[in-house]
């Protein structure tokens, strides 16, 4: 399964390697596979120019009504081997969208998992340090050693009003 020019590869990716073996194990997805990798190659291109060329400069004459049936023959094929592949990606696509999705719900459950255990040890936390007579402020934060806050000198000064002003 070789993917175009520019275009990301999946092939390290695990849903990639699964969907591969099992198209794999089929005869002819393998034969499918095979055709529209070279009906989609320049080889494919240049054998056409050849064949198309030597076809209607020695085989037949002008209009070459069997050229084109044979050409019309080949173009209902062709896009029969599209379609496929093109159902072979849409499969690819939804293997890995559900593969993406379990774990997307995998991680989703282990993350509430977290979460609760840490709201479960944060109140068992809050719990120990009130039996220890222990009051948090109000940022949650205990105050050291159980002693009142003093403040700081700035806090210990009265507080002006916006109208008053300060005395000299």
């Amino acid at each position: 399964m070789a993917d175009a020019p520019g275009k990301p590869s999946h092939s390290h990716l695990p849903v990639a390697v699964e969907f591969a073996q099992r198209r794999a194990e089929s005869i002819q997805n393998r034969v499918a596979d095979a055709i529209t990798r070279f009906a989609g190659s320049m080889a494919f291109v240049y054998l056409h120019i050849v064949l198309f060329g030597v076809w209607m400069l020695v085989v037949e004459k002008s209009p070459w009504p069997t050229l084109t049936l044979v050409v019309s023959l080949e173009a209902i094929f062709l896009s029969t081997f599209v379609m496929i592949a093109q159902n072979r990606s849409a499969a690819f696509d939804d293997a890995k969208s559900e593969r993406e999705f379990r774990e997307q719900e995998t991680e989703l459950h282990t993350n509430t998992e977290i979460t609760q255990e840490i709201q479960r040890l944060t109140q068992e936390l809050h719990r120990r340090l009130i039996e220890q007579g222990g009051q948090p402020e109000q940022g949650g934060q205990p105050e050291q050693g159980g002693q009142p806050d003093q403040g700081t000198e700035n806090e210990k000064l009265p507080r002006l009003d916006s109208n008053q002003q300060p005395s000299g």
